[in-house]
């Protein structure tokens, strides 16, 4: 019984929080200087061999999901519910406790306190004082007593657990970030255009993970400076259900795509060299869509077209202009320079021919699921109100003693804040005098 005591005294201990917030606390800022899920070879090349190995067999390269960490928030879980336990039933004796059963002589000894007489008989006063007390919110209750009556009321009792939703919040934050370790994942993946996949990598690349749906890369898009910097980029994606093409949607950094609980975001993007070349013949409305490498030949054997790029500008990630080869077989081709992405007019025989050429990307989606996010974000919630009760709100009591003798009825008003005492003795002294005037009072000599 005695060894059960002491463990719970230990996880009772506000120094044990503190100490296992401070692990926490250090821990996390070690996450954020030593890069977290890179591919082993990214550790060897940064930090040498040996302290890459030291790293990844002490889980610091995963360490918000490794075991030490997990134990860390297990520990100040254990301790914020044991705290909590411990406290808790006092808080709540606060809270139900019967205000009218409080010794005379502990009111008299409070330092919010204030005696008047009332030129009123017994029961007018009272209920005078119970109506103004009404009036200004106040939740009261009344007893009569031997000789006197008594009245108790009371405001932002509840604001006592303030402080628990707080831990409890921690505890369910706690909770969503746990399902999403669990269940959830985070990978990234490379999607040429025109091309699709429905499965990504885990952040090390040792694993694959399925998306359980296809992603098509329709196009990518870059918009640059005139300075010539990269200004925004974004992907237009399909997403395909059992072989059905479900819908479209654009996405840019900062502006996901969401299906199914997984979200995809804008991360990155490849430059290759390669190009897509559309030509469509304006007569027929008949057009070919070709990729064709650097300074190689694409050909539309149907209409006896051969195209090519066979210079750039810029070439690698980012190709600003590019120049066309075109040529029908039957006279002179035809070399014009063309912006990246934009359409030209070329006449062949009679025929009129627009021919559209871009550069070809990949683009690079970071994919995540966070079955727990929800959890997370109710935890946060919980915290706010938490927070706002425990320090903006508080538990204000007072009480009233009218005694009547020979003389008339003398009031005693006490009162007590269990927090935000100077601006509690400011709220006293209002209702003081609310309540001194409701009596048509004066002040005891």
């Amino acid at each position: 019984m005695s060894r059960k005591k002491s463990i719970w005294d230990v996880f009772a201990s506000v120094k044990l929080a503190i100490i296992i917030i401070s692990l926490v606390a250090v821990t996390s800022i070690m996450g954020t200087f030593i890069p977290q899920n890179k591919p082993i070879q990214w550790y060897d090349q940064e930090y040498g061999t040996n302290l890459a190995q030291l790293l990844l067999k002490l889980d610091i390269t995963n360490m918000y999901g490794s075991w030490w960490f997990l134990i860390l928030l297990g520990l100040l879980s254990t301790n914020l519910l044991v705290c909590s336990l411990e406290r808790f039933p006092s808080t709540w004796q606060q809270i139900k406790t019967d205000g009218l059963d409080t010794p005379i002589t502990r009111l008299e000894n409070m330092s919010n306190q204030q005696e008047w007489r009332s030129s009123l008989l017994l029961s007018p006063t009272v209920s005078a004082l119970a109506a103004k007390l009404h009036l200004g919110g106040w939740n009261s209750s009344i007893r009569q007593g031997v000789g006197d009556t008594r009245l108790f009321a009371q405001k932002g009792r509840w604001s006592r657990i303030g402080v628990y939703l707080v831990h409890l919040s921690i505890l369910v934050i706690f909770v969503g970030a746990i399902i999403g370790e669990l269940f959830g994942f985070k990978g990234n993946v490379m999607i040429p255009e025109t091309q699709q996949t429905d499965k990504i990598y885990t952040a090390s690349g040792n694993q694959t993970i399925d998306l359980g749906f296809t992603v098509r890369c329709d196009s990518f898009n870059l918009e640059f400076y005139p300075t010539g910097m990269v200004k925004k980029y974004k992907s237009d994606l399909t997403i395909i259900q059992d072989g059905q093409e479900l819908f479209q949607a654009a996405i840019e950094v900062n502006s996901p795509l969401h299906y199914q609980g997984i979200t995809l975001y804008q991360a990155s993007y490849e430059g290759y060299q390669d190009f897509m070349i559309k030509v469509t013949n304006k007569t027929s409305g008949h057009s070919n869509n070709s990729i064709v490498a650097y300074q190689e030949k694409g050909q539309w054997p149907q209409e006896g077209l051969t195209f090519g790029v066979v210079n750039a500008e810029g070439i690698g990630p980012a190709v600003s202009q590019l120049k066309i080869w075109f040529s029908d077989g039957k006279g002179a081709p035809s070399l014009f320079w063309l912006n990246n992405g934009a359409t030209a007019t070329i006449i062949k025989d009679s025929t009129e021919y627009l021919i559209t050429g871009k550069q070809m990307y990949a683009t690079g989606l970071q994919v995540s699921k966070d079955p727990g996010v929800w959890v997370v974000y109710s935890g946060c919630g919980l915290m706010l109100l938490g927070l706002v009760v425990a320090f903006f709100m508080s538990h204000q009591r007072v009480w009233i003693v009218a005694k009547e003798d020979d003389t008339g009825v003398a009031v005693l008003l006490a009162g007590s804040s269990h927090k935000n005492k100077e601006g509690f003795e400011r709220i006293f002294n209002d209702l003081a005098e609310i309540l001194r005037k409701s009596t048509l009072t004066q002040d005891i000599v």
